[in-house]
C-alpha cells in the first residue's frame, strides 16, 4: 500500500465509526491510527493508501457525515508525508499495538 495519508476529524465516536466504514468501503485504504480528544468529542482518523484512494476515502467520509447530520471538523490528504509526519503517526499508532516504526524503517532499508 502506498504511503499517502487521508485524515478526517469528526465530532463523536459514532461519526468516526461511520466515517471509517464509508472510507474503507469507498477506497482501498487501511486505518493507521485514530485519536480521541476532548473525551471523545473530537475523533481523528488517519488512513493510508494511494493518493487517489485517500482522496476518495476522505470524500466518502465528508458525504456520510453530511447525510447523517454529523459534524466534520476538518479533513485533508497528504500525498507524500515527510518522515517527521510518519514518525508522529507511528507514535500515535503505537498505543494501538501497531509498530509502524518497524514498517517505516524496514521500508527505508
Amino acid at each position: 500500500m502506498a504511503g499517502s495519508y487521508g485524515l478526517v476529524e469528526v465530532s463523536g465516536v459514532v461519526a468516526a465509526i461511520e466515517s471509517l466504514d464509508a472510507m474503507c468501503k469507498a477506497a482501498n485504504v487501511k486505518l493507521l491510527t485514530w485519536e480521541r480528544k476532548l473525551g471523545g468529542r473530537l475523533v481523528t482518523l488517519i488512513v493510508e493508501g494511494e493518493v487517489s484512494d485517500c482522496k476518495a476515502a476522505v470524500e466518502a467520509a465528508i458525504n456520510i457525515t453530511k447525510i447523517n447530520g454529523h459534524i466534520m471538523a476538518s479533513h485533508g490528504v497528504i500525498a507524500a508525508p515527510s518522515d517527521e509526519i510518519k514518525k508522529m503517526v507511528a507514535l500515535s499508532a503505537k498505543r494501538l499495538g501497531k509498530d509502524l516504526y518497524k514498517e517505516l524503517f524496514a521500508a527505508a532499508n
